[in-house]
């Protein structure tokens, strides 16, 4: 990260990464820990072949992704009932509050943007294991 000569105005660089609570690892980016933000995170992910998130909803916060590369398959709603396939070039949009699921079912690695409007990025995760059974492994 280097600072510009605009106070509160910063460069972020992916470099390193952390792991998720919802067992993904997400690679630094724009978050109340490493700009100050208020009211956004941003973050880059890649979802390896074959990998899986668990099942959990962002209290109170939006999330919006745009996927880079790949394809992630999205189980969403109260009962992961709902499916979608999010592929390169797309953007999908999780409200506030609603559980969901991601994987990559492929054989190549998925990257995504995914921005939220929880500034401290792991905050606001719920964990729903009692729905990660709902999706096949």
């Amino acid at each position: 990260m280097s600072r510009s000569s605009n106070p509160g105005c910063r460069v972020v660089r992916p470099g390193s990464g952390h792991a998720g609570k919802q067992g993904l690892s997400y690679f630094e980016g724009i978050a109340a820990e490493t700009v100050g933000a208020t009211g956004i995170c941003m973050h880059l992910l890649t979802i390896p072949p074959g990998a899986r998130a668990k099942a959990h909803l962002h209290e109170g916060h939006e999330t919006a992704i745009y996927v880079l590369s790949g394809e992630a398959h999205t189980w969403f709603g109260q009962r992961l009932e709902e499916h979608v396939v999010v592929r390169a070039g797309e953007m999908f949009y999780i409200p506030a509050g609603v559980p969901h699921l991601p994987a990559n079912l492929s054989d190549a690695p998925c990257s995504a943007v995914i921005a939220r409007t929880d500034p401290k990025g792991q905050e606001s995760v719920v964990l729903l294991p009692e729905l990660d059974a709902l999706v096949p492994g």
